[in-house]
């Protein structure tokens, strides 16, 4: 790799076949507040495959002229520090990028970020594993807020996708709040998700207190909720038209350094999964979002834009 360019993945021409190109682009340097890492994994998630494919782009979403920027989350090591910044060359940090209309992203081997989106990776927990966790556990964490504490009397929460990423991390951190958590997800993944302590049905009846709805069902989610009640989405561009009563949010999930930082300690404990399926180079991005778009597989896909030892 030159000192002057680095690589990164982006989207040219979305939807095209081979629409990913791998590029060289200028490295910059950290202006005060921020940090460059240099990225040691990135996961593939649902909506970089919504980026390649032109899903964002023919709903307005992005509006690059040039070139769009994959991937969300990552885990690093910081290489360069601006003014202003405790985080010292050489910490192993993870982080979230949010927004998709970039020219950016993590399947890279830099970025440049503030380093107040970052959080420490904790001694003990490995990077390819500590990247799986900002995108999905900071949603997570903030349908968990969107949801906030339990009423009395009225505390039985369905999620639905309690086995994929979102969901899981949910059906854990919601007990925090006081909500008994039910998991909706195939008779197959019945004990993972009890698992995370939380009770399981593969088939779910109307009449829930509330719904996190990590598997996007939409209206189908919202019609499980008791009239009265509360459902939480996953597509912020998609929210359900309010009916019954029935509170209705969406979670947007954005960079928040300190619950991230709580969430990698609970990683790092073992008190939340951190799942990865494989781990494939940089290069072989298009090969991974094929894979992916199979679906069928628990784990993440994770590149790595270089192999240190």
């Amino acid at each position: 790799m030159s000192m002057s360019t680095y690589r990164t993945a982006v989207v040219r021409t979305p939807g095209a076949p081979g629409s990913i190109e791998i590029i060289d682009v200028p490295v910059t340097e950290p202006r005060p507040g921020e940090v460059r890492v240099e990225i040691a994994a990135a996961p593939v998630n649902p909506v970089d495959l919504g980026v390649a494919g032109g899903f964002f782009h023919a709903m307005g979403l992005i509006n690059q002229a040039e070139r769009t920027g994959l991937g969300w989350d990552f885990a690093g090591i910081v290489v360069a520090a601006g003014r202003g910044v405790e985080l010292t060359v050489g910490t192993r940090v993870a982080g979230l990028v949010a927004g998709f209309d970039r020219d950016f992203g993590t399947y890279a081997e830099q970025l440049v970020v503030p380093a107040a989106d970052l959080a420490v990776v904790p001694d003990g927990l490995d990077l390819v594993a500590a990247s799986t966790v900002p995108l999905n556990g900071l949603a997570a964490a903030q349908i968990v807020d969107l949801l906030g504490d339990a009423p009395t009397g009225g505390n039985r929460l369905l999620v639905t996708g309690a086995a994929g990423a979102v969901g899981g991390y949910v059906a854990s951190l919601a007990q925090d709040r006081g909500w008994r958590v039910t998991g909706l997800a195939r008779a197959e993944d019945e004990e993972f998700v009890r698992s995370l302590g939380a009770d399981f049905t593969a088939r779910a009846e109307p009449g829930w207190d509330a719904v996190a709805d990590g598997a996007a069902l939409q209206e189908q989610g919202l019609a499980l909720v008791r009239d009265g009640g509360a459902f939480v989405g996953v597509r912020p561009n998609a929210v359900p038209a309010m009916e019954r009563g029935v509170t209705i949010a969406a979670v947007v999930a954005h960079p928040d350094g300190p619950r991230l930082d709580d969430l990698l300690a609970r990683t790092a404990s073992g008190e939340l999964p951190a799942r990865v399926h494989t781990v494939m180079p940089l290069d072989q991005v298009d090969d991974a979002h094929r894979a992916m778009a199979k679906g069928g597989v628990r784990g993440r896909y994770v590149l790595q834009p270089w192999t240190h030892d």
